[in-house]
């Protein structure tokens, strides 16, 4: 009798620990982006996917305002992807820095780069990311957003970080996971948000349709 009990035990245990398994099960997704830095971001979570590069008109609309811009365009290229990926679970994002109600999209030069940093030093400012999941005709899309601060930065500082190329395809003109960290000062929110996809956003959206 006292076998018995212990081997249903046993296996209600094991039943409960492979519930837990596939409540936390991440699934395999298609990433519509060529950016390393997302990449990375889901290599580092352990995350399965694979990448498919894409191409949208990245403009901004008149009158479009930050949130819409990011989530607009993380829908246009996870639609893109999906047109030659049907069934399956396509993830796309797209990044923009705010600051005073201006978008600092990516700079085009050099030049472009030194101004936002300039216009950024010293100063607070919001990095949005919005994310889209598309499968089929099926499609959720949101957007993170996250405070940054920056340290006050010399000409000389600027003229540099400018120099390196970092900031060239880089919204706001900046990394905070390269040379650009020593002059972040201060962040409020996901920090996986600025590098360009925001996990824990994605990990909910993933969530509610299981």
């Amino acid at each position: 009798m006292e076998e018995s009990r212990n081997n249903q035990v046993s296996e209600s245990h094991d039943r409960n620990l492979t519930a837990s398994a596939t409540a936390v099960q991440l699934p395999n997704l298609l990433l519509a982006s060529s950016s390393p830095r997302r990449s990375e971001i889901l290599r580092l979570v352990g995350w399965p996917f694979q990448t498919v590069a894409v191409e949208v008109d990245e403009s901004l609309r008149n009158s479009e305002a930050a949130d819409e811009y990011v989530e607009r365009l993380a829908l246009a290229k996870a639609q893109d992807a999906a047109t030659r990926h049907a069934g399956e679970l396509i993830l796309a994002a797209d990044t923009t820095v705010v600051i005073d109600k201006q978008i600092l999209a990516k700079p085009g030069d050099a030049d472009e780069a030194r101004q936002m940093l300039q216009t950024l030093q010293g100063r607070w400012h919001q990095v949005l990311t919005g994310i889209a999941l598309v499968i089929n005709e099926s499609s959720q899309v949101a957007h993170e957003v996250t405070d940054v601060r920056f340290a006050p930065m010399s000409e000389a500082e600027i003229a540099w970080y400018a120099a390196t190329g970092e900031p060239m395809d880089k919204a706001g003109a900046y990394a905070i996971q390269g040379q650009g960290a020593r002059f972040i000062k201060e962040i409020k929110g996901d920090y996986f948000n600025v590098m360009g996809l925001p996990v824990r956003l994605l990990y909910e959206l993933i969530s509610r349709n299981r």
